[in-house]
Formats: structure tokens, sequence, C-alpha cells
């Protein structure tokens, strides 16, 4: 009983330290973006079927599996820390890759809305809602992640999908996502 729990207090310090480790390490290099005529000009995510979408001229030429905020079937993001995942329309405008997740891109939530209704409730909106891969570190994980809603409210794909995602979806991108 000793060496289990002994084994389990190592896990608890040694799995934490791995990730902060990892998220530190600079060891991405992002794919640079596709031709214009390649590009999205519009992502779609359907919560309920957790898919996301890329589309251009009205056309899907590519789909993704997603985990979603682990209270991602709870409605809208209402507040900073509810782990829910926003719904509407906004954009992605701006990029990381340099994140504690593989590549990084920002969805523009809050929008006025958001802040207006978080304020009325004496709430916080929260923010940095964003689609990425797997922390940095655990990529070999693959699909596994999709086994469970494990975000803060961002939408997750498996590292080699964040990188064609990241090739193929630029700045101002607008972004639908629905329940």
């Amino acid at each position: 009983m000793k060496r289990l729990l002994l084994f389990i207090a190592i896990l608890a310090v040694a799995i934490p330290a791995y990730t902060m480790v990892m998220a530190r390490l600079d060891l991405v290099t992002p794919p640079p973006l596709v031709e214009l005529m390649e590009q999205a000009d519009l992502i779609e995510v359907d919560k309920s079927e957790r898919v996301l979408t890329l589309s251009r001229n009205g056309e899907v030429f590519a789909s993704y599996k997603i985990s979603l905020g682990a209270a991602g079937d709870d409605g809208h993001k209402e507040r900073e820390g509810d782990e829910r995942t926003p719904e509407g329309l906004y954009e992605i405008d701006w990029r990381n890759d340099g994140s504690f997740a593989y590549l990084s891109l920002h969805i523009s939530y809050p929008n006025v809305q958001d802040i207006a209704a978080a304020t009325a409730k004496g709430d916080d909106p929260g923010g940095f809602i964003m689609i990425h891969g797997i922390a940095n570190g655990w990529g070999w994980l693959r699909t596994l992640h999709l086994a469970w809603d494990w975000t803060d409210g961002c939408i997750a794909v498996s590292n080699k999908e964040m990188r064609e995602i990241w090739a193929h979806v630029p700045n101002g991108t607008p972004i639908k996502i629905e329940a």
C-alpha cells in the first residue's frame, strides 16, 4: 500500500512538472499559410456533434473531431471559469505559436454583447478562447483527447490537425459556433 501511495505521489508531481517544462520549450515551427485560393473563408463548429469544419466558397474541404470545454454542453460561455465554449459568430483575430498547447488560434470572444451580459451579472466574461492542439509534450495522445471534454472553454484538436488548421486559416477568418 505504501508503494502505491508513493507511486501516486510521484505521478502527482511528475505529470504537472513535465507539462510545465514542455510548455516552456519552443519545439514548434508552425507551417506557412497555404495560398489564398486554398485558405478557409469560414470555420464552423457544431458543439453537439463535436465537429469543426473549414469551408471555402460555401464548400466544406476539411472536417475535424474536437474536444470542448469541460462544460461544453451547458450552453454559451457566460463568465470566466465556467468551462463553457462560447456560441455565436466570432473571428480568428491572432495566433500563438508559443502557447501552452500546440499552436493556437485566438477566437475573438468576448464580443460587446458577451461583455455586457457578463457585466450585468457582475461577472468577468473571460477570454483567451482558442482553437489549439494538445498540451505541449502530450501530442502522443493523438485522438485519445477526444474521449472527454477537457479544455477550459477552448476547442481542441490533435496536433497534426492543428497544423492543417493553422496553415488554412488566416487571421480575420469568421468562426460560427453553434450548440
